[in-house]
């Protein structure tokens, strides 16, 4: 890993703590946390009181074709539609260090639509 490479990720994880810094999640109002891999997506509701994660999502669960945007976007549709089948209606949106842009847009927008307040 090149200098170049190590001050990215060290600044990646000086927002990444800025932003969980300012969010917490509790068991009215979960914390919806994303992580954007390369290839894929993860899409977690959270409690942190009890420091457990009561729903998740990944791309393996999601059957939608296409770009990679158009996946998150089906990812956090079937986020939201978990959250109304265990009576979570809302939660606080954890960008993970990622800019709000693309692939965390698109499921941020598509779990409002689904039903989840955020």
């Amino acid at each position: 890993m090149n200098k170049l490479e190590k001050k990215l990720k060290q600044n990646k994880l000086h927002r990444k703590a800025r932003v969980r810094a300012k969010i917490f999640g509790t068991s009215q109002r979960l914390r919806l946390s994303v992580f954007k891999s390369n290839k894929s997506i993860y899409l977690q509701l959270i409690d942190d009181e009890l420091g457990k994660t009561i729903i998740s999502v990944n791309l393996k669960e999601v059957k939608e074709k296409g770009d990679k945007t158009k996946i998150s976007a089906a990812a956090g549709k079937l986020l939201a539609q978990k959250a109304i089948k265990h009576g979570i209606k809302q939660a606080v949106f954890d960008r993970g260090g990622n800019k709000y842009h693309g692939r965390v847009k698109a499921a941020a927008e598509a779990a409002r639509e689904g039903g989840l307040r955020i």
